[in-house]
């Protein structure tokens, strides 16, 4: 599912810049709100004055400087073999690199080339090295190095991470071509997510608004552990007594919340929104958008709203790959988190360390009910029993109809006591 942009970027023709420099700090123009109660804040973004840009500048160094020819031997020249992902940016390539001292094993890598017509410019490309040269979590993408070139045959933008061998959420719950994921398996990687989503919006010492949070951007690893990639949209949030921070709508359809479509104002809460739409994913396997099922069930919000977590019919939304192996109980704590994440007042959805509590408690009852899954759901359409009662109905009439005629033919029947054979020919009729 691609990235949209709503508005032009004012700075798209600004001249682009051959090393990943960070990008300027917004004017005040950008950041707008003052003197209301903030939407939301990051843990110290009201007591420092610092940018991301400061904590970039002291921590840049971590990050290796690959040459193009390095990742051009890397990957083979980018032998369409090793081509591992695709998208708006351009393509991800699986590579072999060396260590910077050209001593020990080699080590596999995901190496993300940028497309001269991609979607993503230069300046998200310079974002994600921004973000992720300085973010530190176990649930976001570790960004090894970069390469920028600007050269005759014109510009080359790459990308280094560690290597994601399980693919992406979207992959597991959309594709026949991987395993299905388990109901515990699934809460887990929500839990990573949000998580990774708390970090960014109140561990850090300037906030982050992940703003592209989708099931193609949560990547797996060996163990199926979930780690958040793709920083190229990610902006910091609003500091002081701003409520947001006034930016043009990016994201992708069917995630984005739509206060931000609206109105152009960029909160964590916008976040939220999309991790609703996510969470639904999980319960239902079913994309947000989906164009191959019945007009009514194009949009998974829409559709999803017809099953209530408190209505018997619930259960009809569950991922039928799932085949009933998980506790309904958690599954409606589930939708009903979903629920308050996709609330249409921002300011009335949950902070994502809630998420995380919920999630953890989700998990809990989860387990307690591993040993005996609640199926009722099954029992949602009361047509069949209705459909059964006049068939019964008309086999009972229909016995008296017949007992009734048994008794005028008994009047002629002689040599036997009426009684006697009323039992007999009851008992031939039940």
């Amino acid at each position: 599912m691609k990235c949209f942009f709503y508005f032009k970027d004012r700075n798209r023709n600004r001249e682009r810049k051959s090393a990943p420099v960070v990008l300027q700090d917004q004017s005040k123009s950008d950041i707008s709100g003052g003197g209301g109660e903030r939407v939301t804040k990051s843990s110290c973004s009201t007591s420092s004055p610092r940018s991301f840009s400061d904590l970039y500048e002291g921590k840049a160094q971590n990050l290796r400087v690959f040459t193009f020819p390095e990742l051009k031997q890397a990957t083979n020249n980018f032998n369409r073999l090793l081509k591992i992902g695709e998208g708006g940016f351009g393509c991800v390539y699986k590579g072999n690199i060396k260590p910077a001292d050209g001593k020990g094993e080699s080590t596999i890598v995901a190496i993300k080339k940028l497309s001269r017509d991609g979607y993503q410019g230069h300046k998200q490309w310079v974002a994600e090295v921004q973000f992720l040269g300085v973010v530190d979590h176990p649930n976001l993408v570790k960004l090894i190095g970069y390469c920028a070139v600007d050269g005759e045959r014109g510009i080359q933008r790459l990308l280094v991470y560690e290597v994601m061998s399980n693919k992406s959420l979207e992959d597991h719950l959309f594709s026949t071509a991987f395993p299905v994921l388990s109901w515990q398996r699934r809460l887990q990687i929500a839990l990573g997510a949000a998580q990774g989503l708390a970090y960014l919006h109140e561990e850090l010492e300037v906030q982050v608004i992940y703003r592209d949070f989708k099931s193609s951007n949560v990547l797996l690893d060996d163990d199926f552990k979930p780690k958040l990639s793709d920083f190229g949209l990610a902006r910091e949030g609003p500091t002081g007594m701003h409520t947001h921070v006034s930016t043009a709508v990016v994201g992708t359809w069917g995630y984005t919340a739509p206060d931000y479509i609206e109105t152009g104002h960029l909160t964590a809460k916008s976040d939220m929104w999309s991790f609703g739409v996510v969470l639904y994913e999980i319960l239902t396997g079913r994309r947000s958008l989906e164009r191959n099922k019945p007009k009514s069930e194009h949009k998974l919000l829409d559709w999803v709203k017809c099953y209530p977590a408190d209505g018997r019919k619930f259960g009809m939304i569950m991922d039928p790959r799932l085949e009933n192996q998980y506790s309904l109980n958690a599954a409606r704590m589930m939708a009903k988190l979903a629920d308050t994440c996709l609330l249409k007042s921002a300011k009335d959805r949950p902070k994502m360390s809630q998420i995380v509590e919920t999630l953890k408690q989700i998990i809990q009852i989860s387990g307690e009910n591993s040993t005996s899954i609640d199926t009722s759901f099954q029992i949602v359409d009361d047509d069949p029993v209705v459909e059964e009662k006049p068939k019964q109905m008309g086999a009972t009439e229909s016995a008296k109809r017949r007992m009734a005629h048994l008794a005028k033919l008994s009047e002629h029947v002689g040599g036997m006591s009426r009684r006697r054979f009323m039992i007999m020919q009851k008992a031939k009729v039940t």
